[in-house]
């Protein structure tokens, strides 16, 4: 656990290195403080330093940070892989939806929480354990949100884990390109180790948590 200052110098680092680097996009890219895995001392932290949205990956960790979310008010985004039957749990706690990648969640999310906004994750690594949508279907899923009601914000991909940062940017670059084919406002990608890449890719948005936080602990 590190103090709420050191949060805050970090989250000041992040926004020097962004703005060094958006040079061609001239965007304004949004960091998303991952507090999973972290106490709710994270999201504390966050808040203080400016931070105003938050990004969970499970439905039962963010039920059991109901407390601090209702005080401290974050916009929250479920960033993590959505099982239907866990979309009912958190959906009065979610601003945004993050990781949409198929029909029977949009579903569930159009029934717990009508007009709610989504992103639609885009498969670019072809790993089954990232979750994603095909890239060939996405033009597809989009409208289908939008006839159940739901509001797409934009696109969201995850880049390949263990290779160097270079290795996410054709995934990036095709995300951004069917963010603009889409007429689409975000663009969610990248993460503390290939932020750089995305952000030169057109990114407007990233999710941040152990350059944040420090090392995560181990789940329980």
């Amino acid at each position: 656990m590190i103090d709420a200052q050191a949060v805050a110098t970090r989250l000041g680092e992040l926004r020097t290195v962004i703005a060094s680097v958006d040079r061609v996009h001239r965007h304004d890219v949004e960091i998303v403080a991952v507090t999973k895995g972290f106490g709710e001392w994270a999201i504390d932290a966050a808040v203080d330093a400016g931070c105003a949205v938050i990004g969970e990956n499970y439905a039962q960790e963010l039920a059991a940070k109901r407390d601090v979310i209702e005080r401290r008010s974050p916009t929250v985004e479920f960033i993590g892989r959505l099982q239907t039957n866990k979309v009912r749990l958190v959906a009065d706690l979610v601003d945004v939806w993050a990781s949409v990648d198929r029909s029977s969640v949009i579903s569930e999310i159009a029934k717990r929480a009508s007009g709610a906004r989504i992103l639609v994750q885009v498969d670019t690594t072809g790993d089954p354990g990232k979750g994603g949508c095909p890239v060939a279907e996405v033009a597809g899923l989009v409208a289908f949100a939008r006839d159940q009601g739901l509001v797409v914000d934009g696109l969201m991909t995850v880049g390949p884990t263990g290779q160097p940062p270079a290795a996410a940017r054709s995934g990036f670059r095709v995300v951004r390109g069917l963010v603009d084919d889409l007429g689409l406002a975000v663009c969610s990608m990248g993460m503390s180790a290939d932020l750089v890449v995305a952000v030169e890719e057109g990114s407007t948005e990233v999710r941040v948590g152990t350059a944040l936080f420090g090392p995560r602990p181990p789940r329980g």
